[in-house]
């Protein structure tokens, strides 16, 4: 009997000796949306949209007026000389359309690379942010994916995490 009490003691003694794991939760949608460097990027590509939609309007403006202009001209020609100017426009279209496709590849490529870049210093923040306050986990939640589906407000950290990665991103 002696021996199941101290059992017991030393049980209940040492359960309470265990820390409790330091669990905390974010919405990532909203911490990178808020994540200023994402900002910034997003920013820096506004323009260089803007001037690619800018520039494949006018080209393709200037496309359109010039087939306008050789199909008034068409009508006066033999139909071999209708011919090679409709074989002439499709290969100018074709071209215009190859050169549009690059251009906006190539600007979606540096977009998605400097994302891809700005999500993962993010991610490495939290990483971080994660050991330097002690936590064991930092959980993750969106829209698409819900990892959390339920969490006392105390344990969502989404804020103050956003207010440190923005801080820690003005110091670069």
């Amino acid at each position: 009997m002696k021996r199941i009490i101290v059992a017991l003691i030393v049980l209940v003694s040492f359960l309470s000796c265990q820390e409790q794991a330091k669990i905390g939760f974010i919405d990532r949608t909203k911490a990178i949306n808020e994540y200023q460097a994402k900002i910034d990027v997003e920013e820096k590509y506004k323009p260089k949209n803007e001037a690619f939609i800018k520039r494949r309007d006018s080209l393709v403006k200037q496309f359109e007026f010039d087939y306008q202009n050789a199909a008034v001209k068409a009508q006066r020609m033999s139909p071999k000389q209708q011919q090679e100017l409709g074989q002439e426009f499709q290969k100018r279209e074709a071209l215009l359309g190859q050169q549009l496709q690059f251009e906006k590849e190539q600007l979606e490529k540096a977009f998605s690379a400097e994302i891809d870049s700005t999500v993962a210093r993010f991610k490495s923040f939290v990483k971080d942010y994660g050991k330097k306050n002690g936590y064991n986990f930092i959980l993750g939640t969106s829209e698409l994916t819900n990892s959390v589906l339920y969490g006392e407000e105390t344990a969502d950290i989404t804020e103050e995490l956003i207010k440190a990665v923005n801080e820690d991103y003005k110091k670069e």
